[in-house]
């Protein structure tokens, strides 16, 4: 087949081959991109063209100049090469974990009461979840049955009409009825009330769709190279302005009792360092707000970090998967996280500084990124939403001082412009002012689209000013944080027991050991079972003990305290693997240093060995025979212990 006579041949040597390219010489440089693109079958624009071999002398893409314009000529040889290690051909992989990696879980660096990895803030990972199928929430069930109108009693006098009538003065007001907010002093619309707005229209919003900001440049785009060669307005991000957010995921984080926080707070009482937790709870329907949710908080686990009176410094937690699984069997949640900014000021007094107000900050910058990134990592599932997700509940409370020096909790969102900001990697904190933000500028590597925000010049003009830096203020969302008049329960709180220590303290007396748990057990009665093993920091330890792990046995335990049924409790305190730890339990608590009453969970009084030896039994003849011996060997460990101890001085097992 003859070619055209104004045609030349163009070779083209790339990784995989050298292929040869017929093109006229009036067609633009673009076109010749494309014909490379097809010819050698590629997945991406993501390659350069170069006229020299050491990949020197490159041919720009251009829709104006053509090819005889850079100096092609018939039989002239073309380098390709990809940019920045871009796959240009589709290569086969073995398993689908090697295509779709796990991010990692990854902390930004802080400077006050925020955790820290040696990781810097720059290289955050992306952690969006796709969402193929949409696994609506209860709670976001419920409330879209729900009718959701505010109803009013007839006014005396207004209304003109009967007892079984109604007028304007009485009729019932929908759920973002502006000046009901307003008089009852609610600051931000619940999301679901947000909803109903935005369906309240002629089309009942059927053609509403709710989409996360995207920050990124979309790929595929065939008109260029790929950045930094090459942008175009289908493919590049638009601009964004930021906007405080009419509405909140989350309406209020309530404690179930004032112990929680208690106990949160006992660290710093005891060492003045900051601390660290992730509340797991459940979501409800908040009955204050229209529509509302609130996330009722029933425990606190606090993970492996590093603390000092300025810094937490997140560790690895490699029990993570079993907290997550403990706290799905017990119906709960990871509903947000908690930190402490506590400064002590007049310590005769228990009074803190009030360093967060509206003249320094109330979240932090790198706080700000920090609840963008769990935010993320927890997004909110939304049938408006192509993508299945939209927003978080997840929230952020503060624990620090108000105005009146006393300790104090705030809580807070960030918004979804900042979760999206975040995500792509947009956000950086500044070095000396907490307060501010700053928004990436573009480089080789990253697109990064113009951020702006409204404020005021000298005149007092509302202005858009570029956020280089940016406040930190049109990011947030409150989020009342408190706890109820009338405490609740879902584990067991008494002001008469000692509680079981907090997992992961490295503190005296804080430190979880087999001796405490049988310090902690002799607190409780027969048939106090359900009482004393209804602890969430007590099951974990549990979980996980060295000796005896009972992973695997907790299962109808964690149901009986789900359902708070006692009889299913004493029932699986008769097991024998519960009986074991009994055992356990009676040989430490024996020797002489730790005398205590017996006590048997497990025993129903018909028989006086095995599955029914109870706490502190009594010292056994084993101890009685060897006591005068001055040491005995540890048969676990191979340590040595003076003869007055019934356990281990090393690894706390019973002799």
């Amino acid at each position: 087949m003859s070619k055209s006579l104004k045609q030349i041949t163009l070779r083209v040597q790339s990784p995989e081959g050298t292929k040869r390219i017929d093109i006229d010489p009036t067609d633009t440089v673009c076109s010749l991109f494309e014909k490379v693109y097809e010819e050698f079958q590629l997945n991406s624009f993501g390659f350069s063209l170069f006229k020299q071999r050491n990949h020197k002398d490159e041919l720009i893409s251009s829709k104006s100049k053509s090819v005889s314009a850079c100096g092609l000529g018939h039989g002239d040889m073309l380098y390709l090469a990809p940019v920045n290690g871009t796959l240009l051909w589709n290569t086969p992989t073995t398993s689908t974990a090697d295509s779709n990696p796990v991010p990692m879980d990854v902390t930004p660096s802080t400077s006050k009461g925020l955790p820290s990895t040696s990781t810097p803030a720059a290289s955050i990972p992306v952690t969006v979840r796709p969402v193929t199928t949409t696994e609506i929430d209860d709670v976001d069930e419920q409330l879209w049955k729900m009718d959701g109108k505010i109803q009013r009693k007839r006014d005396e006098k207004l209304c003109r009409h009967g007892p079984n009538g109604c007028c304007v003065h009485c009729s019932s007001l929908e759920p973002f009825d502006e000046n009901y907010l307003k008089e009852q002093n609610v600051k931000h619309l619940s999301f679901h009330s947000y909803l109903r707005k935005l369906t309240a229209g002629v089309d009942r919003g059927k053609f509403l769709q709710l989409e996360d900001i995207s920050c990124r440049i979309k790929r595929g785009c065939k008109d260029h190279p790929p950045w930094p060669r090459g942008i175009c307005s289908k493919c590049q991000p638009n601009a964004i302005t930021l906007n405080r957010q009419p509405y909140r995921h989350i309406d209020n984080v309530v404690f179930e009792n004032a112990s929680l926080v208690e106990r949160f707070l006992n660290y710093w009482r005891s060492t003045g360092h900051q601390r660290l937790g992730y509340l797991y709870g459940r979501y409800e329907i908040h009955a204050d707000v229209p529509l509302g949710i609130r996330a009722v908080v029933s425990a606190i686990y606090e993970p492996p970090q590093e603390t000092t009176r300025d810094s937490i410094n997140l560790l690895p937690d490699e029990r993570e998967p079993l907290v997550q699984e403990l706290a799905q069997k017990l119906n709960l949640r990871r509903v947000g996280w908690i930190f402490t900014d506590l400064i002590a000021d007049d310590i005769k007094k228990g009074t803190v500084k009030h360093v967060r107000n509206i003249e320094s900050h109330f979240l932090s910058a790198q706080e700000c990124i920090m609840a963008g990134h769990y935010q993320n990592q927890h997004p909110n599932p939304c049938r408006f939403s192509p993508s299945g997700i939209f927003g978080s509940k997840f929230a952020t409370v503060c624990v620090t001082g108000d105005d009146k020096n006393q300790v104090h909790m705030e809580g807070y969102q960030v918004s979804n412009q900042c979760m999206a900001l975040v995500r792509d990697n947009c956000l950086v904190p500044t070095k000396d002012a907490p307060e501010l933000g700053y928004v990436r500028e573009s480089s080789d590597k990253q697109y990064v689209p113009d951020v702006y925000y409204k404020g005021k010049d000298s005149y007092g003009n509302e202005v858009s000013r570029l956020a280089r830096p940016l406040p930190v203020e049109y990011l947030l969302v409150d989020v009342p944080a408190s706890t109820p008049l009338t405490p609740q329960f879902t584990f067991f709180a008494s002001d008469n027991v000692t509680p079981f220590p907090v997992e992961n303290r490295l503190v005296d007396g804080q430190i979880q050991e087999f001796t405490s748990l049988c310090t902690y057990m002799q607190q409780f009665g027969p048939d106090q079972f359900l009482e004393a093993i209804s602890d969430f920091h007590l099951l974990l330890f549990i979980m996980t003990m060295d000796m005896l792990p009972m992973k695997d046995y907790m299962s109808p335990l964690l149901e009986a305290i789900r359902q708070n049924d006692r009889q299913k409790a004493l029932e699986w305190a008769r097991s024998e693997h519960w009986a074991t730890v009994e055992q356990l339990i009676s040989a430490t608590t024996a020797s002489p240093p730790m005398t205590s009453q017996s006590v048997s969970f497990g025993d129903d009084g018909s028989s006086s060995a095995g599955a029914g030896i109870g706490i502190g039994a009594g010292t056994s003849s084993s101890v009685t025979a060897t006591s005068t011996q001055s040491l005995w060997t540890c048969p676990h460990c191979t340590f040595l212990n003076p003869a007055e101890l019934g356990s281990c001085e090393m690894c706390s097992l019973p002799r």
